[in-house]
């Protein structure tokens, strides 16, 4: 078993996450089993309840955990399916130590950082390594070298390294190299950050420098001067499309630093991914996609969604540029969303519902591709209720109307932890023969993620379908209407379920790539009139 941890330093939001996800497909590429692990230092159990503004997009497991944005690079890089046990939070330790307490495991031993919940941190990454029958567990640990939160975990590393062969473990840390105002590239964060890092008794073997534009061998030589690594391992991380980075880093010959450091051999050599990249810097054509949202400010807030169009964008053969909407300034003002397709995501709550919905009518009644997804979805029913079947219609999740369209279904009323109404993870759904969406994936099974709590009130199906919304697809035994669309429209589908967590590079998704493809075309349309 080999070992690969990655660190970051100087401060947070640098790309350790890309970092670990393209050594992670690098090595893949190489024909090694690789499974990533994230650690997270906050004390929350999971990411479920926070606060997108503060840390971006919550990203759906397909057994329904709720985790931190990185474990979606991992997959969509990487091609793997994780769960709940690929990401360890300080929470998730802390309470199986007090449940252990608890229960006596501890045969009366004063219960300390060291050694018992090193311990933990430990056992938890080894085991997840041997049941997934890893060759490689890459290790990403959250927050920056220094963060008071992360010491537990960069200890329980330093452990490890003394426990494992030398060949068998790996460290790279990810610093910045910034610019200074006459455009020289500066290495003192480096040294510093690399100084407190051997404070912890942890030594780095590669350091990935981030910068606007590449190192020069000037830097290399001089942060691997300073900071005691051999300048091969000193690897430029310059600015660039993410899935490039798998491509520098190769150029780097990073691939070969870490399987000589591990003492590994080059089983085969992929070209998959640089056939790709290649695909995605030939686009030619391009098209702009309004995206309304409520936490648009924070474009994090929708990674995955941002990601899969641009999946979509080069299965189709064009670039897709995001248009980001404020769906509360819809409410107070007119917008125009003249754009070749409308995009309204998911999100909880009333804020900036209205102007949502808006924007969906806008889509339809001007013909506009359009994709709603969750709580997209549901307000596309309400604005066809309200505006089609003339009803005061609304979201049990907005305001109790009249007509609730959409609402909590009975047994989820009996349940009376609002978190237990909560729908996770990835569930079947039926789609029915004959229509858009049945074209798009080709078959009737799926199987796609959730993350909702409202549902469509069946009640109202009936009076829906006479009115020419078609609902596409289904689970449940028909319970729960799973998508929609509107046959005579140029493309109007929505969908309950989050197809964006499930696309990836090499394979899109097929809402994504059936709404991009009818853009693009929508476009051209609109070119030829002019």
């Amino acid at each position: 078993m080999k070992f690969i941890v990655v660190t970051g330093g100087v401060m947070s939001g640098l790309g350790k996450g890309i970092t670990a996800a393209s050594i992670g497909r690098l090595l893949i590429d190489q024909g090694y089993k690789v499974v990533p692990i994230k650690i997270d230092p906050y004390i929350n159990i999971d990411a479920g309840t926070m606060n997108p503004f503060q840390h971006g997009e919550v990203f759906v497991l397909k057994d329904g955990t709720e985790v931190d944005l990185d474990l979606g690079h991992y997959e969509r890089f990487m091609g793997v399916e994780l769960t709940g046990e690929h990401n360890i939070t300080t929470g998730k330790i802390y309470k199986r130590v007090i449940e252990k307490e608890r229960k006596g495991e501890y045969l009366g031993q004063t219960v300390q950082i060291i050694p018992h919940v090193t311990d933990e941190i430990k056992s938890w990454i080894r085991e997840v390594a041997r049941k997934n029958n890893a060759e490689i567990c890459l290790i990403e640990i959250g927050g920056t070298v220094g963060d008071i939160e992360s010491m537990p975990f960069l200890e329980a590393i330093r452990q490890m390294r003394m426990e494992e062969k030398e060949e068998d473990f790996l460290l790279v840390h990810v610093t910045l190299v910034p610019l200074d105002a006459g455009g020289e590239q500066k290495t003192k964060p480096t040294q510093h950050s690399v100084k407190e890092l051997r404070e912890l008794g942890l030594y780095p073997d590669v350091i990935v420098g981030r910068c606007k534009e590449k190192l020069k061998d000037s830097t290399k030589r001089k942060i691997a001067l300073f900071c005691d690594v051999e300048v091969d391992a000193v690897i430029s991380n310059e600015d660039c499309d993410i899935y490039e980075v798998p491509i520098k880093f190769k150029e780097e010959k990073l691939d070969q630093v870490i399987l000589e450091k591990l003492k590994l051999e080059k089983r085969r050599e992929s070209d998959e991914w640089e056939k790709l990249v290649k695909r995605m810097r030939e686009l030619k054509e391009e098209v702009d996609i309004a995206i309304v949202g409520k936490y648009v400010d924070v474009k994090d807030a929708y990674l995955s969604i941002r990601e899969a169009l641009k999946h979509a964008g080069i299965s189709v053969g064009c670039r897709v540029n995001c248009i980001w909407i404020d769906a509360e300034r819809l409410e107070r003002e007119s917008v125009p969303l003249d754009y070749d397709g409308i995009l309204i995501p998911g999100g909880f709550g009333k804020r900036g519902a209205e102007g949502k919905i808006r924007a969906i009518k806008y889509a339809r009644e001007r013909n506009i591709p359009f994709l709603g997804i969750c709580f997209g979805f549901q307000l596309a029913v309400v604005e066809f209720a309200r505006n089609v079947c003339k009803l005061n219609a609304s979201s049990a999740e907005i305001d109790q109307s009249e007509h609730c369209v959409i609402d909590l279904l009975p047994e989820q009323k009996k349940i009376s932890e609002l978190g237990g109404t909560m729908r996770l993870g990835e569930i079947e759904v039926t789609i029915k023969p004959g229509t858009i969406l049945h074209e798009l994936y080709g078959k009737e099974k799926v199987y796609e993620r959730h993350r909702h709590r409202f549902e469509v009130n069946p009640e109202y199906v009936p009076l829906f379908e006479k009115m020419g919304l078609v609902f596409s697809a289904f689970s449940d035994n028909g319970k729960r209407m799973e998508a929609l669309e509107i046959s005579k429209h140029r493309f109007f589908i929505g969908t309950q379920f989050h197809p964006e967590f499930k696309s990836r590079p090499l394979s899109p998704s097929p809402p994504f790539v059936g709404f991009v493809r009818s853009a693009l075309l929508f476009r051209k349309e609109r070119v030829n009139l002019c």
